[in-house]
C-alpha cells in the first residue's frame, strides 16, 4: 500500500506528456498535454508519467491545452467522464465532429457516452485544464480513432501500431516486424459508431452552479445508478459543498478520490492534514478514514468519487 502522502497529487506538480497520442503532431492538437494521475491512463506513448499507480477500478487523469488547441475524434468502450478546472471548453461528437456540440465552464461536468466519436477543443482565452475519470483499470484498452485522425497523423510522421504504441518517423522509429499498423475502421465498422443527437447527449451534462444549488444541504449525487446523471461505470460521483461537507471521519471501504473543484479544501487521511484546491486530487484506499471541510471562507466545491462493483464497460441505460 503506498504512503498517504504519496497519494496527493497538485496541480501544479503535475507531469505532462506531450507525446501521448496519435494526433500529437498535427497541426490543431500538437500543443495538448496529456496526464496521468492514477492508474495506467490512456496514453499510447512511453514517456507518459504516472504519478499514482496503485489500481483503484477507475483511472483520473487530465488534459491541458492552450486556446484554440483541440483533442482529435475517438471513441472509449468504458466511461470517460470529464469535469473542466480551468477554462473554457467546446465538445463535439460525431465521425466528423459535427452531430453536436455544446461549451463548458469552470466546475461543469461531462459523462460522455460511450461508442461515439468525442473530441473537445479550449475555446477560452488561456491555457485550460479539463480533469478525467475513465472506466476501469485498463482505460487505455478501449481507445478506437477515427479513420481520418489515423491517416493525417502518418501524413505527419506518427503511426499507431496495432499494438497500441507509437512510433515516430521523425526520430527514425519504424514499426518492428512483428507490428502492424492499427487498421483503419471499415465503412461497415463505422455504422456501429451512431451520429447522437445533441438532445441525447445532454442529459450527460451537469452545470456546476446547479450542483451548487442541490449540495447546498446534502451531498448531490451526479453519476450513479439513482443519480442525476443514470449510469453504472464502475465508480459514483457526487457533489460537496460547505453545507454538506464530511465534518466527521468516515471510513471507506472503496477507493475513493476527492477532487476539488473551486475553493480551498482540508483534507484528513488518517492522521495526514493537507489543503487542497482546484486540480488537486487526493486517493484515499479501503480500510482508511477521512473528513473533507473547506478551510476558508467563500465558495468551495469538490467532487467525490467512489469505486463500486460495477464492471466498467458500455454505459448503462437501465
Amino acid at each position: 500500500m503506498s504512503s498517504i502522502q504519496s497519494r496527493i497529487v497538485r496541480y501544479g506538480d503535475l507531469k505532462p506528456c506531450k507525446t501521448a497520442f496519435i494526433d500529437a503532431h498535427t497541426p490543431g492538437s500538437d500543443q495538448k498535454e496529456n496526464f496521468t494521475i492514477v492508474g495506467g491512463g490512456v496514453s499510447e506513448s512511453p514517456d507518459q508519467h504516472v504519478h499514482i499507480t496503485d489500481k483503484i477500478g477507475f483511472n483520473i487523469g487530465a488534459a491541458g491545452q492552450p486556446p484554440k488547441c483541440r483533442n482529435s475524434l475517438h471513441s472509449h468502450t468504458t466511461a470517460e467522464v470529464f469535469f473542466v478546472a480551468k477554462g473554457r471548453w467546446r465538445f463535439f461528437w460525431g465521425l466528423h465532429g459535427d452531430a453536436g456540440e455544446f461549451i463548458a465552464e469552470e466546475g461543469d461536468i461531462f459523462n460522455i457516452p460511450t461508442g461515439i466519436f468525442r473530441g473537445f477543443e479550449n475555446v477560452g482565452q488561456d491555457y485550460g485544464m479539463i480533469m478525467a475519470i475513465l472506466g476501469g483499470d485498463d482505460a487505455g484498452g478501449g481507445v478506437t480513432w477515427a479513420p481520418h485522425v489515423i491517416e493525417d497523423a502518418q501524413a505527419h510522421g506518427l503511426m499507431l501500431g496495432d499494438n497500441g504504441v507509437l512510433y515516430d518517423s521523425k526520430k527514425g522509429e519504424e514499426l518492428p516486424h512483428n507490428v502492424r499498423p492499427m487498421p483503419l475502421l471499415t465503412e461497415e465498422e463505422l455504422k456501429a459508431f451512431p451520429e447522437v443527437p445533441v438532445e441525447e447527449v445532454m442529459p450527460y451534462v451537469e452545470r456546476y452552479w446547479d450542483l451548487m444549488a442541490l449540495a447546498a444541504k446534502k451531498p448531490a449525487k451526479v453519476i450513479g445508478e439513482d443519480a442525476i446523471i443514470k449510469d453504472k461505470p464502475g465508480f459514483e460521483v457526487d457533489f460537496l459543498t460547505r453545507g454538506s461537507a464530511v465534518t466527521e471521519p468516515v471510513t471507506t471501504a472503496q477507493p475513493v478520490v476527492l477532487m476539488p473543484a473551486s475553493g480551498h479544501w482540508r483534507i484528513t487521511i488518517d492522521d495526514v492534514e493537507v489543503t487542497l484546491s482546484a486540480g488537486d486530487t487526493a486517493v484515499v484506499l479501503p480500510g482508511e478514514s477521512y473528513s473533507v471541510t473547506p478551510s476558508m471562507t467563500g465558495e468551495a466545491g469538490l467532487y467525490r468519487i467512489t469505486a463500486t462493483d460495477d464492471t466498467a464497460g458500455a454505459t448503462w441505460t437501465g
